[in-house]
Formats: structure tokens, C-alpha cells, sequence
């Protein structure tokens, strides 16, 4: 009886936990270089006396769904998309160095160059810094030029473009932003980018529907395991009080 009950409890709480992802995932649809989240499960043994036949099924490390969004062409000169595997190092606001897809650039009152969230960019010499009223250009290795009216462009900087090795898979952290394991990543001088385009998130709005569909279903299942279990124990009781 017990068993049947540590089965649909686990099962249950498992499904909540892949409704809690997809959800998240649905909602960032539209967010800018978004990564999939993917939901992963594992069987633990319940420790005790009795309990060695028992499991539990346990949230395992997450990853993320690594393929490329849809490009848009925006033709604004501070939209960039990375290409291929490369990522974009900005400051998070720990004061660590993370790492994000999302390319929407801006330059702040005080110069800086910083993403639409305020976070500063990440040139290969730190922060980047443009001129005022200057008209900036991003090549397609990152190289950062700004000309001031009447003048000539001017190089300002290089956007640290990092690409993680195949065995290093970043991880996202609670701000949306990722970072490595191993600490902050060596900038990749084959890493290119787009520039005037912006990537979409990777997240395909009808796959995910029917996730969710099929999670809501695998919940109410096991639900309905408990309520089985509960009539089960309570016909039990009723054939033991009358004997």
C-alpha cells in the first residue's frame, strides 16, 4: 500500500516540478536570446530501516536546449547575434563575469556600453567606453569603432566573445544569466557575430504547449494513484474493524 503511495507522490511532485520549467520556458518565448530550460529527473533509494524498496524521484542537474533561435534582422547598429556556439561576457551584478546571448545594446549617460537590462559589457580590456554623440559600429569579430560627427571611426574596443568547450556547458543562474564552472572563460578570436540582427529565443511555443498538456496529465495520474491508494486503505480498515 505504502509503496503505491511513495510511487504517486514522487510522480506527482516530479510533474509539478516539469510544469514549473515549461512554464518558465513558455513565457520567455519572446525573450531575446533565450535557452530552453530542460527539466531532468533521477531515482533515489529512501534510506531506513524497511525503506530500501522505496524511491524517490529527484530534480538532477538542469541544462539547456543549446540550438540557435531564429535570427531577426533589425538593421540597428548596437543589435548583435552571436553566431554558432559563442556567447557575449557582460558584468552581472554580483560583479562576477556571466555570459548571455542576448545582444540588444545600449549606451548609458555615462558612456558605457550596457545591454537594455543596465548590465555592462565586457570588452577585452573590461568595460567599454564610447565617446559622446558618437555613431557606433560593431564588426563582425566584435571590434567596436565610434565616430564623432566630422571625424573618422575610431576603434573603442573588442567585445569579449567567449565559446565554451563541448565537456564545459554553462549554467544558468538565478539572474537568467549563465556562467562556467570553471570560472570566468578565455575570450575566442575565431568567435563572430552579426551585427543589426538580434536572435530570438529557442523555445518552439507549440512543443511546448504539449508539454505542458502532457505534464498536467501526468500530474492528475498521479493524483488519481493517491486517491486510489486512500480507498484502498480505507476498505482495508473497514474489513479489519469488522472481523
Amino acid at each position: 500500500m505504502d509503496r503505491m503511495i511513495y510511487l504517486s507522490m514522487s510522480g506527482a511532485k516530479a510533474a509539478m516540478q516539469r510544469q514549473e520549467v515549461i512554464s518558465h520556458n513558455l513565457a520567455n518565448v519572446n525573450t531575446t536570446g533565450f535557452r530552453e530550460q530542460m527539466a531532468a529527473f533521477r531515482s533515489v533509494p529512501v534510506r531506513g530501516d524497511g525503506a530500501s524498496t522505496r524511491a524517490y524521484a529527484l530534480e538532477t542537474t538542469i541544462g539547456y536546449k543549446g540550438d540557435a533561435g531564429p535570427l531577426e534582422v533589425t538593421g540597428r547598429n548596437l543589435d548583435v547575434a552571436m553566431k554558432g556556439q559563442s556567447w557575449m561576457a557582460v558584468q552581472g551584478l554580483d560583479g562576477t563575469e556571466a555570459y548571455t546571448r542576448a545582444g540588444a545594446l545600449e549606451v548609458n549617460s555615462e558612456g558605457l556600453l550596457v545591454t537594455r537590462n543596465g548590465l555592462q559589457v565586457m570588452g577585452d580590456g573590461g568595460p567599454v567606453t564610447v565617446p559622446t554623440n558618437a555613431e557606433v559600429q560593431i564588426g563582425d569579430d566584435g571590434t567596436i569603432s565610434a565616430t564623432v560627427p566630422g571625424g573618422k571611426p575610431q576603434a573603442v574596443g573588442k567585445l569579449k566573445l567567449v565559446t565554451p568547450e563541448a565537456g564545459n556547458l554553462l549554467t544558468r543562474g538565478e539572474d537568467g544569466l549563465f556562467r562556467a564552472a570553471t570560472g570566468d572563460l578565455e575570450a575566442d578570436p575565431n568567435a563572430r557575430v552579426q551585427s543589426g540582427s538580434l536572435e530570438g529565443s529557442n523555445v518552439s511555443p507549440v512543443e511546448t504547449m504539449v508539454a505542458m498538456i502532457s505534464a498536467a496529465r501526468q500530474f492528475e495520474h498521479q493524483m488519481k494513484l493517491l486517491q486510489t491508494s486512500e480507498k484502498q486503505d480505507q476498505a482495508a480498515s473497514r474489513l479489519l474493524s469488522s472481523s
